[in-house]
């Protein structure tokens, strides 16, 4: 394959840093989570975490800082192995230079990646403070590892530009657990089966910060969703992007099963670098690290 087959990712010299908490020992989902990081749990047979990576990729996004915690060694192993488990190789024997092994037969978008260990027990705001000397000194976005939404970053990028504070959170309003109802008297006159919450907006992460808000947080124990944000409220430096399109978050095992299922049925909206694949209802490219 050729640089042909990238095309359908954009390519803007975009050097912003991507920054993905994926730490956490994510005890809700402690099923999954005993034996590999919640951002290594997989749908469709990928981690969650490629589905995110894949999401900002679509955007031209491919330069990704990522938080490490609890077994961080799986993520690094899955990194490091990548190119070697997807397509073909070719292994090379020699005994006077060495052997060497080439893995071909699949595209990658040009992904780099740092993998910085924050620390097991480190809160979100520790863990973001942590990579502040690997973000540089421009804007750069932040979400979580467990979370994937088909939020368009053109527009939450510019939002931020054009009120130029300091920090822009995503607001989203989830889907309801259970079947809503309406009622005139005993009679329910509305039934929407888990519908998407009516009032109440909530933090959907897709962040985009500038570097001075690592000066709000104080120290490794600190939530990043606490603290800072409340005083980046007080400050007048946070904004929210109202985002009305898809959101999930895998916090549980349901969770894990409903994303699943939409995986498996083709109705998956954050899956939009599928929309750039002419048609193909499968991903032409998988996802890997450039690590050089």
């Amino acid at each position: 394959m050729n640089q042909a087959d990238f095309n359908f990712f954009p390519t803007r010299g975009n050097f912003m840093k991507i920054a993905i908490l994926a730490g956490g020992h994510g005890t809700r989902l402690a099923e999954e989570t005993q034996v590999r990081p919640k951002p290594m749990v997989e749908i469709g047979g990928m981690p969650i975490m490629w589905h995110i990576m894949m999401h900002y990729s679509r955007y031209g996004h491919d330069r990704f800082v990522i938080a490490l915690g609890y077994k961080g060694e799986f993520i690094k192993k899955y990194f490091a192995d990548y190119c070697a488990l997807q397509g073909n190789l070719t292994v090379r024997m020699d005994r006077e230079n060495g052997s060497s092994i080439r893995a071909h037969g699949k595209a990658h978008p040009q992904w780099r990646v740092d993998l910085i260990e924050t620390g097991n027990e480190t809160l979100t705001g520790g863990r973001l403070k942590r990579l502040g000397p690997y973000l540089g000194r421009g804007t750069f976005m932040l979400t979580w590892g467990d979370g994937v939404s088909d939020v368009d970053l053109d527009e939450l990028l510019a939002f931020h530009r054009r009120h130029g504070k300091l920090a822009t959170v995503t607001a989203v309003r989830p889907p309801a657990r259970y079947g809503h109802m309406q009622f005139d008297g005993e009679r329910v006159t509305r039934f929407s089966e888990k519908p998407q919450t009516a009032e109440g907006w909530i933090n959907g992460a897709f962040f985009v910060l500038e570097p001075e808000v690592l000066e709000y947080i104080d120290g490794d124990m600190v939530m990043f969703e606490h603290a800072p944000l409340e005083r980046l409220a007080r400050d007048g430096e946070l904004m929210a992007f109202k985002h009305t399109g898809f959101w999930a978050c895998m916090d549980t095992l349901r969770d894990k099963t409903r994303l699943e299922e939409l995986w498996n049925s083709g109705n998956r909206p954050w899956a939009t670098w599928e929309k750039q694949t002419c048609g193909s209802s499968s991903p032409a490219i998988s996802a890997t690290s450039a690590l050089s």
